[in-house]
């Protein structure tokens, strides 16, 4: 069997974010133990399908010159689905349309990964069952599954475990970005010369009314990278002392390992006059208003 190469299609990858990051002591076999409340923007990456003489992958977008050379996680991605599914690679283009920055705290190679395998599974003769289907994200990385199924979750072990996160409408929020890099194995190498402490689960309510509560509820909470990160590049403290110090963030923070940072405000309005004087005062920054939150599954599963 192959894969229908008829299918011409798209679907959003949308950035991630940590609304907190708790990191513990680093593990014999090199990795992690995490708890994060994991969320997901209306805004990010765009994978698109076009049929074509072979199977081809290419980027385009305003990010696209970032991506390093030769093989990501999206070719990746594709590969071991079609290993997993036993398919010969289909007559088909698939497009990375690159708009959020790289190394970014943002979950963005995961994310395109994540989209790219829902893209194309949707495809299979046979698509491979959900449980299949994780199993091949657990492969590309710890934030593989999570951001394969891009709805809110709890994630703890080191990142692979998803459970329920709570309930909640979605939440107003501007993302940050100094467009300085901020390379997670770094991160987490000086995270480990410091103190360390342990990866601990919140009491977390099971629902949320809003970004007032979120913000009470975040503030017990906090981003165990965010220190180590802002040393290795101070543009993240600039850009946390900047939102943190405007009248519509009720919670400024640094999203996974950094540089991009988010703040949560009260209404969609809110974001849009913190954006715009964001960018007024910085305009070589990476800024960007959206919504993080569960009722937005619709914009997640945009596969057509």
């Amino acid at each position: 069997m192959s894969l229908r190469a008829d299918g011409a299609g798209r679907a959003l990858a949308p950035a991630k974010i940590n609304l907190f990051l708790h990191v513990g002591p680093v593990r014999p076999d090199g990795y992690h133990p995490v708890a994060s409340w994991m969320v997901f923007a209306d805004i990010g990456d765009e994978l698109r399908l076009a049929p074509a003489p072979a199977w081809t992958f290419g980027t385009e977008g305003e990010m696209a010159a970032a991506i390093d050379e030769g093989e990501n996680l999206v070719e990746r991605a594709a590969r071991l689905l079609f290993e997993a599914a036993a398919v010969p690679p289909p007559g088909l283009r698939l497009t990375l349309r690159k708009s959020l920055p790289v190394a970014a705290g943002l979950g963005g190679g995961s994310s395109d990964a994540g989209a790219a395998l829902r893209l194309l599974n949707a495809r299979l003769p046979e698509p491979l069952t959900p449980e299949a289907l994780k199993a091949v994200a657990a492969g590309l990385g710890a934030d593989g599954p999570a951001c394969l199924q891009a709805r809110p979750v709890l994630a703890t072990g080191v990142g692979e475990v998803l459970g329920p996160a709570p309930s909640c409408p979605p939440l107003p929020a501007v993302l940050v970005n100094p467009r300085r890099p901020s390379p997670t194995g770094a991160v987490y190498r000086a995270y480990d010369a410091g103190p360390v402490v342990a990866a601990d689960v919140p009491d977390l309510p099971r629902a949320i009314r809003g970004p007032e509560q979120a913000a009470v509820v975040l503030r017990a909470c906090r981003n165990d990278l965010q220190a180590a990160a802002s040393a290795l590049e101070p543009a993240i403290r600039d850009v946390l002392d900047l939102v943190s110090d405007q009248p519509e963030t009720l919670l400024a923070r640094m999203s996974g390992s950094g540089a991009t940072c988010f703040a949560l405000c009260s209404t969609p309005k809110a974001t849009r006059a913190l954006a715009s004087r964001i960018v007024q005062e910085q305009p070589n920054w990476w800024v960007r208003a959206c919504l993080l939150g569960s009722q937005l599954d619709t914009v997640h599963e945009r596969v057509t």
